[in-house]
């Protein structure tokens, strides 16, 4: 197998090894990306490495128990298996990919794929109105949930998660159909929209309790 690493040249060794790093870190490879700063779509070079050393890395990916697959219709590269890093996302991340999702999929039917561009104002309003996002998330929890979907290449960011303003362009990838299947987008919608439901009365009772708990403290103490 290394043999095969041997005959190429120091430049193009480097490539794929990096390659494959990018496929465990990162979890697909995609034909075309986006530029960070322009969202300028471009070919992907990792791409490129995948589909000329496909065999090798079939190998090598065997011998960690993993495998490379190839959706041809996505054009994208993923990595499967047993040997693949187990990351939990976070309820508040998948809820925000299930809004993603939609908001894909309305755009695709309605203006095609030079449309699936969202915003941070898009996603709230969408939250608002399918019972994802009832309350206001903090910007830890924003920063949190679009660097693990910007790093699992889901999303493309215009610079620093950080900077992002209400109506900075989001580009949604088609890899997101990877992570969330479109024949069950509605009724997880319904799902974790009664669960965030859920979640805000029990925060309301709580409040309500320690409201009480408050005013019984003030009366004793008086």
């Amino acid at each position: 197998m290394f043999k095969y690493l041997e005959e190429l040249s120091q430049t193009e060794a480097a490539n794929i090894k990096r390659t494959i790093q990018d496929l465990f870190r990162q979890t697909c490879i995609l034909q075309v990306k986006c530029d960070p700063a322009t969202l300028v779509r471009r070919d992907n070079p990792r791409y490129r490495i995948c589909a000329k050393n496909r065999e090798f890395i079939e190998d090598y990916l065997e011998v960690l128990d993993c495998r490379l697959i190839h959706d041809p219709q996505e054009h994208i590269f993923r990595v499967e298996g047993n040997g693949i890093p187990a990351e939990k996302m976070s309820l508040t991340t998948t809820r925000i990919l299930l809004l993603l999702k939609v908001i894909y999929r309305e755009k695709i039917m309605g203006e095609g794929l030079n449309a699936t561009v969202t915003c941070l104002r898009e996603i709230r309003e969408y939250g608002r109105n399918t019972g994802l996002l009832r309350g206001k998330l903090t910007n830890q929890e924003w920063q949190e949930a679009l660097v693990l979907l910007k790093t699992h290449q889901i999303i493309e960011l215009p610079g620093a998660v950080g900077n992002l303003e209400d109506n900075t362009p989001i580009y949604i990838y088609s890899s997101i159909h990877i992570f969330c299947s479109s024949a069950d987008i509605n009724e997880l919608v319904k799902r974790y929209g009664e669960g965030a439901e859920q979640t805000e009365k029990t925060e309301e009772r709580e409040q309500e309790s320690e409201a009480g708990e408050e005013d019984l403290y003030q009366d004793v103490s008086q």
